[in-house]
């Protein structure tokens, strides 16, 4: 029988693809787009990444989602320095979420407040997904745009606490295999990681629109 961490890598697998190869992010990652879709994707972020961490010392003695409440994961103070380099130093007062972003931040913070099983499920989309794919957006927005290698502009994927991704991850995915769920459960966070992987598709969708490439 499968792991829950291996059933949730193959369940999400789909949606995981259609979030990586949308449009917008293909556009960007080919250098077809200009620094200001790279900052504007980066504000959406924030969104999220606020939603997910000012929760996260609430929710650090809960015994589903407290194990994977790690500061090292945190990324909130990297992104606003990236914003501040991106924007300025008046980033928070132009700062605005599109409305895919604040649905998506919504159910962040949703199951933060209510379901702690959801809460692992964005959890689990977002980290791991930054510590593995982030890494090739770091490396092509530092070439593309002359950032500082992991340096301002890129420090949301520099994980400077994490010395080894690889046995990080093992790490994360030994502790999904230990959460202290059901089957019905388990299957209720697995539903949560494709809904998590649609509302990050519905992001780059919108952002999509708001930056199409000039025919």
């Amino acid at each position: 029988m499968d792991s829950f961490s291996t059933l949730i890598r193959t369940a999400s697998h789909e949606q995981h693809v259609e979030a990586e190869t949308s449009t917008f992010m293909s556009d960007l990652l080919g250098g077809r787009l200009g620094v200001d879709a790279y900052a504007r994707y980066t504000e959406q972020l924030w969104f999220v990444y606020e939603a997910l961490e000012t929760s996260a010392e609430r929710l650090a003695a809960d015994p589903v989602a407290g194990p994977f409440i790690r500061p090292e994961l945190m990324r909130l103070a990297s992104l606003e320095r990236d914003l501040e380099h991106l924007r300025g130093t008046g980033w928070r007062a132009s700062l605005s979420a599109l409305p895919a972003t604040r649905a998506y931040a919504d159910r962040v913070r949703e199951c933060a407040e209510r379901w702690p099983g959801g809460y692992v499920a964005h959890h689990y989309t977002r980290y791991l997904g930054d510590l593995s794919g982030g890494q090739i957006i770091r490396d092509k927005a530092e070439r593309t745009w002359g950032f500082a290698k992991k340096g301002d502009g890129v420090r949301f994927y520099v994980f400077e606490e994490i010395s080894n991704p690889a046995a990080f991850k093992r790490m994360y995915r030994e502790l999904l295999d230990a959460v202290p769920a059901d089957d019905l459960e388990k299957q209720r966070i697995v539903a949560e990681c494709k809904g998590a992987f649609a509302l990050n598709t519905g992001v780059f969708r919108a952002l999509g629109e708001e930056f199409p490439l000039s025919a």
